[in-house]
């Protein structure tokens, strides 16, 4: 009413005559009545508020909507859907904000369109409308960015991956006899379950590194506040404030970086880790994936490096210290630095008093009974060279599983390790001839390789002589001559001319320059007679020497030249003495391999791989031939120096000024080769294939023969006997079969379940 009677009074003194002699009233902007001003000027707001506000809603809304089909197509394959209708419900309320803003809008266009206001619509125009606008527009962009940066940051999180729970598969390589091999480099042992970390190593790493981890949610801000406060108090850093959740991500899902995206990434994945996983299996990954040093990736493998047990053998003592390596790997490894490692130790067990998660005098035991190092790399050492080459297959194996894989391998330990010892022996006993390296590798008649060494020395060069070198194989390759000639029809007994030869302008010459007139094969081959062989070779075919050489296994390229018959031609040491276990066997190709058999995590069953051929080519016609002739030439040719007190066949090579030197040869139980040479191809100093590569081998395989326990083929195939796996050919099934799954060595059939491969 009293508004009424204002507006009332008002109209009729506006009606009252000006008084005399007052100028006349002008019709401006500011003299209309002001219903008509306000009203307009709220509807003209109104209208471009809602104008605004609808256009950058809906921009917004697009850029949200595309991330969301972004992240759905991401989530397709694993249960992300909260996540989904959370940023979907937040792009449907950006897109609603013009529906919400027009009945706004229509309310102003009410209140400032009537007669009832007193003020000027300019003022009201400063007073109102310009803030209102402000926030309108503040929220709806700090909405619309905080959207987009989340997007931004998070569309290239691996959320797939992180739901399972590794990157890669965890394989764990085992000897013949079923211990696990610490190759050199990095080394991850086979995931652990919760229950099989002792309670005093969990107490251990929570009271050093996360000692809230079971209170806070992912991010401990009290812990951030704390390490805050310290630093500022220390004037450096002193103390971190990261929880093993936090950890976890970034040992695992995310780059090292320190960037903005990479502490948004952080910050989200931490919560949905801990609302998707729960604590304790957030604790079993950070406990298998952290590093510890010496090269020892997960406290499983740590607990194997540093003291050669399972990780639920430790004790306190060894507890406390895996636990305080975990800040410092390189600084406090007790390997290079046991004294820094045995203060961390103490430390480690203060702390778990002070908690209460050991009594004092628990902890005074673990400090007298100090944790007693048995480094586990000294012993595996020798394997190196064999797991370089071995994982390459093993990885094939294990496919896409994202679990722990073990493969058992042919390593036989004892053998390598005096494969080893026979290189070392051997080099050092040559140390003026000009030898820089030598290879040796060992296998038993059907290809399984039992020892391997690839070098002088894995630490000093990794690189692998022994299969990646290729190399001239000189009097070695004349193996396949003799095969030819022997399938062609020849005897042992037939005469060939070993006399000057030329060959277009290329004269092959016999060592020490001498020439023998027409000799029997049998003597050429002993005696390792160029002249000789080279006519046999071209009476043969080059050909005829080539296939014969392609059946007994060389796959490296061979060029057909009269000089192919001396070893012109590079081959392999591995596949080399793969040829002279075909000759041993009788069957051929025999193929080096190095795989026994795999077991899956949670599978009760393991599985066969072996070789992955079998030879197809029967060679019983002329074995005994093959056999008799590389037998005499250890008894009176040129490998006299391999001999061994029993049986012993073998064959020298020299390749030409003395650069490469061979013995490839077989006893009963083990077929092996050993090269010497220099990496840079400069000449020995007049070293044959029937000096220091023929001591090597018979040093090794006297060895061999002398050796405790059930060396070669007995401990492979005991190894088989022990795991009784089901066959199955890992490559040809999965040739064969697109839905083919390696850790259960089953595929998809058209209907029904999944069935074993038997390939």
């Amino acid at each position: 009413m009293a508004g009424r009677k204002t507006a009332r009074t008002s109209a009729a003194d506006n009606e009252r005559p000006p008084p005399p002699g007052a100028p006349e009233p002008r019709e401006d902007e500011d003299s209309r009545p002001a219903f008509g001003r306000t009203g307009r000027a709220a509807a003209e707001l109104a209208s471009a508020l809602r104008h605004d506000l609808g256009v950058a809603a809906r921009r917004a809304g697009r850029a949200v909507s595309v991330g969301v089909r972004r992240l759905g197509a991401r989530a397709r394959e694993a249960d992300y859907s909260r996540m989904e209708a959370r940023i979907g419900a937040l792009a449907g309320s950006i897109r609603g904000l013009p529906a919400m803003a027009r009945p706004l809008a229509e309310r102003w266009k009410g209140r400032t369109g009537g007669a009832d206001l007193n003020i000027s619509p300019a003022a009201e125009r400063r007073r109102r409308f310009p803030w209102l606008r402000a926030a309108a527009f503040s929220t709806l962009a700090v909405l619309a960015v905080s959207v987009g940066v989340l997007w931004w940051a998070l569309r290239d999180v691996p959320w797939q991956e992180i739901a399972e729970g590794s990157l890669k598969p965890v394989v764990v390589l085992e000897s013949a006899d079923g211990e696990a091999i610490v190759q050199q480099g990095p080394y991850q042992g086979a995931y652990a379950k919760r229950e099989e970390f002792p309670p005093h190593l969990v107490d251990a790493v929570l009271a050093v590194e996360d000692r809230r981890f079971y209170e806070h949610y992912g991010i401990d801000f009290r812990g951030v506040g704390r390490a805050v406060w310290r630093n500022l108090l220390a004037g450096e850093v002193v103390e971190g404030g990261s929880t093993i959740t936090q950890q976890l991500i970034k040992i695992l899902y995310l780059e090292s970086d320190r960037t903005f995206k990479r502490k948004i990434q952080e910050l989200v994945i931490a919560f949905w880790l801990e609302a998707r996983l729960g604590k304790d299996e957030i604790l079993t990954r950070y406990l298998n994936n952290i590093y510890l040093g010496a090269g020892a990736t997960g406290v499983p493998a740590a607990a194997r490096v540093y003291f050669d047990k399972g990780v639920n053998q430790l004790n306190l003592s060894e507890s406390a210290l895996l636990a305080g390596i975990i800040r410092s790997p390189s600084q406090l490894s007790p390997l290079t630095n046991p004294q820094a490692a045995a203060r961390r130790t103490g430390t480690v067990l203060d702390v778990m008093v002070a908690s209460g998660a050991v009594g004092e005098a628990e902890a005074r035991s673990a400090r007298a009974q100090a944790a007693t190092l048995n480094p586990a790399r000294p012993a595996h050492r020798a394997g190196s060279w064999f797991s370089d080459w071995v994982l390459d297959d093993a990885r094939e194996i294990a496919g896409p599983y994202r679990g722990t894989i073990k493969v058992r391998t042919t390593i036989v330990p004892e053998l390598q390790a005096l494969a080893e010892e026979a290189v070392r022996e051997g080099l050092a006993s040559e140390a003026a001839a000009g030898v820089g390296q030598a290879a040796l590798v060992a296998m038993t008649p059907d290809g399984a390789v039992v020892a391997m060494v690839g070098g002088r020395d894995y630490a000093g060069s990794e690189f692998n002589r022994a299969v990646t070198a290729m190399r001239q194989p000189g009097s070695a390759f004349k193996l396949f001559v003799l095969h030819a000639a022997l399938k062609a029809g020849y005897s042992p007994r037939d005469r060939v001319r070993d006399e000057p030869v030329e060959i277009n302008g290329w004269t092959p010459k016999n060592f020490g320059g001498e020439y023998n007139g027409r000799v029997s094969i049998a003597e050429a081959f002993a005696r390792s007679l160029n002249a000789a062989m080279v006519n046999l070779a071209q009476e043969v075919g080059l050909k005829n020497v080539v296939a014969a050489a392609r059946e007994l296994g060389i796959d490296a390229p061979l060029i057909e030249t009269p000089a192919l018959a001396l070893g012109a031609s590079e081959v392999n040491l591995l596949d080399l003495t793969g040829a002279y276990a075909s000759v041993r066997a009788g069957l051929a190709p025999i193929e080096p391999w190095g795989i026994v058999s795999f077991q899956s995590e949670g599978q009760p069953q393991a599985f066969r791989v072996g070789p992955s051929k079998q030879p197809e080519t029967d060679l019983s016609g002329v074995q005994r031939n093959l056999v008799g002739l590389l037998q005499l030439v250890v008894e009176r040719g040129t490998g006299k120096a391999a001999g061994l007190e029993g049986f012993a066949a073998g064959k020298t090579g020299t390749s030409q000024n003395y650069r490469d030197a061979w013995f490839i040869g077989f006893n009963e139980p083990l077929v092996a080769g050993v090269w010497v040479g220099n990496d840079d191809d400069t000449p020995m100093n007049e070293i044959t294939g029937g000096s220091l590569p023929a001591v090597i081998w018979k040093n090794f395989m006297t060895a061999a023969e002398a050796a405790e326990g059930r060396p070669g083929a007995e401990a492979v195939a005991a190894s088989a006997e022990e795991e009784t796996p089901v066959s199955c050919n890992v490559r040809a099934c999965s040739r064969a079969y697109r839905s083919f799954r390696a850790e259960d060595c089953t595929f998809q059939p058209y209907s029904g379940p999944r069935r074993l491969c038997e390939k």
